[in-house]
């Protein structure tokens, strides 16, 4: 009699052990079909964006004939013609050495002025620190279209129409909130001892910005640096409104112009737009780590 009663629980433990390696199986496979379904919605996305980029660097290889015939065939035979006459061209290069001064003048201040301004926000508490960083962060909210016409009156009364100033000036007011907002957790994030430890060695709040706020904060540096950079490099709707003068446009601005100018030129005109996008993708990708790294950084701080 007690027999049967012993081998009921080893049936039923059995099963139960069974029953989970059954349904282990559709697991798997419905975690693999997901992750195929990513992957292919991702290789459409970036297929999406690459298509006109691969379009307008191909279509400067091609002839005028051959767009009007087959506007999104590849070239017959390559025709190196128009990237040349553009690249022998002293507006082209007039145009890329004003895209580089204003570029690289607004990374300088944008960086330089929002580390000093997230320093004092980030490790020191005074009256108003609140409301100072709610004006940084409001700034993102109001872009540069909306301002347009109060920028273009005050660059006017400044008297820095048709020069570069007149846009490098407005570009360090909007890269700033950027800047500050992604730095100010990095500096928060470096520990209140090592300060008080530099301070009892006898280090100033200036050394110890430069000895050891500086390297720390080196990556967020660089993310807010990489992206003013690429935005000045790209910004056109400033430099439309305040350059009225040929020799001061920068390539977006160069590029809309040259496009009117040789309009019946289809060809050449690709070539220009190629040109002039060509150095901000080759460097938004080789700092594509850099600000992605940093953002997280900001994120986690």
């Amino acid at each position: 009699m007690a027999t049967p009663t012993l081998q009921k629980p080893v049936t039923e433990s059995a099963t139960t052990r069974r029953a989970p390696a059954a349904s282990a199986a559709p697991v798997g496979s419905g975690r693999r079909s997901s992750s195929l379904a990513i992957y292919f919605v991702a290789l459409v996305l970036i297929g999406l964006m690459l298509a006109p980029v691969a379009y307008i660097i191909l279509g400067g290889f091609r002839s005028n004939s051959e767009i009007t015939l087959d506007p999104s065939g590849l070239p017959g035979e390559w025709n190196w013609a128009n990237y040349g006459d553009v690249l022998a061209s002293g507006v082209f290069w007039g145009q890329v050495a004003n895209s580089t001064i204003a570029a690289v003048a607004t990374t300088l201040f944008v960086v330089v002025l929002g580390l000093m301004a997230a320093f004092a926000l980030s490790r020191y508490a005074f009256r108003g620190r609140g409301a100072v960083y709610a004006l940084f962060t409001a700034g993102l909210m109001f872009p540069m279209t909306v301002a347009i016409t109060p920028l273009y009156i005050l660059v006017r009364d400044l008297g820095l129409m048709n020069s570069l100033a007149g846009v490098i000036v407005p570009q360090i007011a909007f890269g700033l909130p950027v800047t500050i907002i992604v730095l100010v957790p990095f500096l928060s994030a470096i520990p209140k001892e090592l300060q008080e430890a530099a301070s009892i060695d006898g280090c100033s709040r200036l050394g110890f910005f430069w000895r050891m706020v500086l390297p720390l904060s080196v990556p967020g540096v660089i993310t807010v640096g990489i992206l003013a950079f690429v935005a000045s490099w790209n910004s056109y709707m400033l430099p439309l409104f305040i350059l009225n003068n040929d020799a001061a446009f920068t390539l977006p601005l160069g590029t809309q112009a040259f496009a009117s100018q040789y309009s019946v030129d289809t060809a050449k005109v690709l070539a220009f737009t190629s040109l002039s996008m060509i150095p901000a993708l080759i460097f938004f990708s080789l700092f594509e780590r850099r600000i992605v790294g940093g953002l997280t950084g900001a994120v986690k701080g």
